[in-house]
């Protein structure tokens, strides 16, 4: 059976998500258990609303620095595409429109590289290298300072994720629960690790993360597995969110976001709403908080924020995880994932709106608009510039201040 896939983007109404059993029910029958896309498009389908935004006086001030269209965006695909910034430039990829990158400070174009594939994972960069998926599990590897081609390989299934680059490999997440390793220099397939994919599971899934020798994954069945970089070795796996319940919609717990980092410690949240820490040398748990979504976690100094499914916003203690507020004024705006910008965390939504909240306590400090397209893909933050990308494909670089 082929997996059935819900496409949410970073956050999603519950009556939306219970509404889909029936639905699912009957694509089983009539197309054979095949990829269900599209379900889920901005808004929810039925008379719940999102939350209107509501008014506030801001501490902080947000300008826009600039805005570049990068191509064909991704529409419904449900991907949560969004950019890379290394080294003072971002690069972009889109469905139609091949690889861009830009200087980070004005957004002027320093290359282009054109393609006929539809490259829905974001670029991966590291090591010299920009690499990026494609809908149709093509792999591309380009020259992170000219953009020409240096090699190109293939996976089995499409790729949704960004590739992570580093420890001399090319590392691709596909849908269907595999991660291949490639050389970096050359493309030559190093070893795969491959993890079964539930029958039902939220569409889409992110990078890995990866440490000193480790390669860290979350998985659909809600597991974060680490493995040895050098051959893809299974060292531990810690189960994050639980699939408990009497049916496949109850049991959904994906680990659909990058884990984090951060010194030893590795951040994961599920769809069904747990975070955890995790000894990252150990797997072992430190703390587990009853919060979280199927985005990626945001880690600031004392606070790691998440975005729930019904659109909260929630910031716990970083040493126990501990709740410490709660933003519930954004309910069913499908809400991107948090990031962490000028001492603030972030989310995007909907309605193309960027939301600037405090750290401390979650209450709203600024508002942006970038155009007029839903933003679904995590904000990308370097420095003081923060860069989102829209389903449209459009790209615009923000500054906050206090």
């Amino acid at each position: 059976m082929k997996q059935v896939s819900i496409p949410l983007s970073g956050a999603c109404a519950p009556a939306a998500v219970l509404r889909v059993s029936a639905l699912a029910l009957c694509v089983l029958a009539v197309s054979g258990c095949s990829t269900v896309k599209g379900w889920f498009d901005g808004k929810d389908k039925d008379n719940t609303k999102p939350a209107a935004l509501t008014e506030f006086t801001p501490t902080a001030s947000v300008s826009e620095l600039w805005s570049v269209d990068a191509g064909k965006g991704e529409g419904a695909l449900g991907a949560r595409q969004h950019p890379a910034i290394a080294d003072g430039r971002v690069y972009a990829a889109a469905v139609g429109g091949g690889v861009h990158a830009f200087e980070l400070q004005s957004g002027k174009r320093v290359w282009h590289y054109e393609s006929e594939l539809r490259l829905s994972g974001g670029p991966g960069v590291g090591e010299g290298l920009v690499a990026v998926g494609s809908l149709d599990g093509d792999v591309i590897a380009l020259d992170a300072a000219t953009g020409e081609e240096r090699w190109r390989a293939k996976v089995g299934n499409e790729i949704i994720a960004e590739p992570a680059v580093g420890l001399g490999m090319v590392f691709v997440r596909s849908n269907d629960g595999r991660l291949t390793a490639f050389d970096a220099a050359t493309g030559e397939r190093r070893w795969f690790w491959n993890r079964d994919v539930p029958s039902l599971s939220v569409r889409g899934n992110d990078a890995p993360v990866l440490g000193p020798g480790y390669v860290f994954v979350g998985s659909d069945d809600g597991s974060v597995a680490a493995l040895a970089a050098a051959d893809g070795r299974p060292l531990w796996e810690q189960a994050v969110g639980q699939q408990e319940g009497r049916t496949e919609l109850d049991r959904m717990a994906d680990v659909d976001g990058t884990p984090v980092l951060d010194d030893t410690t590795l951040l994961a949240t599920s769809y069904d709403g747990r975070t955890m820490a995790i000894d990252a040398p150990s797997g072992q748990p430190m703390w587990l908080s009853d919060q979280g979504g199927p985005g990626r976690v945001a880690a600031a100094d004392s606070v790691v924020v998440v975005s729930s499914a019904d659109g909260s916003v929630h910031g716990l203690d970083k040493r126990g995880g501990t709740a410490l507020w709660t933003q519930a004024a954004l309910a069913r705006r499908n809400l991107t994932a948090p990031a962490i910008h000028g001492g603030y965390a972030v989310v995007g939504d909907y309605d193309g709106y960027l939301h600037w909240m405090d750290l401390g306590t979650g209450a709203f400090v600024a508002r942006a608009r970038a155009g007029g397209d839903a933003l679904r893909g995590v904000p990308v933050v370097d420095g003081d510039i923060l860069v989102v990308q829209d389903v449209d494909g459009e790209l615009s670089a923000f500054r906050v201040a206090q």
